[in-house]
């Protein structure tokens, strides 16, 4: 089976990348590196540089290879900015997905696996449940939660299959540790190796369930051959929710020290955040998943060797009204 992977350079891409060449499927990565690095993308897997967002490559693509899988992710995951960039948001996470359903639509493509968020439940609603109905918060959320019903609508007029995964705050290996705007597994270790506070939005009292990418990717490249995921809408990712404040502690723990934090004006965000994840557990045998502890290790480990990288602030702010003070400069 010939399979495309969007996004494939980025975090979360690299690993369903490899995963899927595992699965023994010829795997073809298409990534513009906005996110993303060339030395990710596995052996084995060709290459080819450009964006979601581009119709007419898009098209050249799945008329060269004529895809049986698409596995999309291809993202600008920046929740918390895309208040702020919403053109953009729109843009890259909403029309990107669409030029990519067209085209497994007029090429018959077997399934369309997307990498949505637990973004569009919104907030007040735990633990979040394939059955509750979406009320998504913000651009980010809407934008994945728009791409979910475009995919319903294009499986019942064309039969196109879909499967939709819903993960969260997924961190790990090859995670974009100099991005300052999302992934705050990875600000707060670069932050540690800078020698610099980790910086907290609030009181540091909103939790969240951090999910180690072993608990993610490998479902998400072997949901093609799980029959009863066809058509289905799956959140995936660990179960146990921490505090801002614990995650601090964690990390700095495996640097061999003690959180030094430096606290901001809190932003407009889901305070409390975690899933339910019995369709999962249903359809792929996972548990409970990788303790943040040992993720935590696993990745420290990974980001001595890569080292610190130095972020670059957004060019392209659309509107700044209310932007987050740190943000500004």
């Amino acid at each position: 089976m010939r399979s495309l992977v969007t996004g494939g350079a980025g975090f979360i891409g690299s690993h369903v990348a490899r995963h899927c060449l595992e699965l023994n499927q010829e795997v073809v990565v298409l990534d513009d590196l906005s996110g993303g690095f060339r030395d990710q993308v596995p052996a084995g897997a060709e290459f080819v540089e450009g964006s979601v967002t581009d119709a007419p490559l898009v098209a050249q693509l799945f008329e060269r290879y004529r895809f049986d899988y698409v596995y999309h992710l291809a993202a600008y995951a920046a929740e918390g900015l895309s208040h702020f960039i919403r053109r953009f948001n729109y843009t890259n996470n909403l029309i990107g997905s669409v030029n990519l359903i067209n085209a497994a639509v007029k090429h018959g493509a077997k399934r369309f696996v997307f990498t949505s968020s637990i973004a569009v439940y919104g907030a007040g609603q735990l633990p979040m449940s394939e059955t509750m109905t979406p009320q998504p918060e913000d651009p980010y959320g809407i934008g994945k939660y728009a791409v979910e019903l475009d995919l319903r609508a294009a499986h019942e007029m064309f039969g196109l299959n879909y499967i939709v995964f819903r993960p969260h705050n997924v961190y790990g290996e090859n995670q974009n540790i100099g991005d300052r705007y999302r992934n705050v597994i990875g600000i707060f270790m670069n932050q540690t190796m800078r020698g610099e506070p980790l910086t907290v939005f609030g009181d540091g009292t909103q939790t969240r369930a951090f999910s180690h990418i072993d608990d993610v990717a490998p479902q998400i490249a072997d949901s093609v051959n799980v029959e009863a995921a066809t058509n289905q809408v799956i959140n995936i990712g660990a179960d146990t929710p921490y505090s801002v404040n614990e995650l601090a502690g964690v990390v700095a723990q495996a640097w061999g020290g003690k959180p030094d934090i430096r606290y901001l004006p809190a932003r407009n965000e889901v305070q409390h955040a975690y899933s339910d994840h019995t369709k999962a557990r249903r359809l792929f045998g996972t548990n409970g998943g990788i303790p943040l502890e040992e993720g935590i290790d696993r990745m420290a480990r990974w980001a001595r060797k890569v080292g610190a990288r130095q972020g670059q602030p957004f060019k392209d702010i659309e509107v700044r009204q209310n932007l987050p003070p740190s943000w500004v400069s």
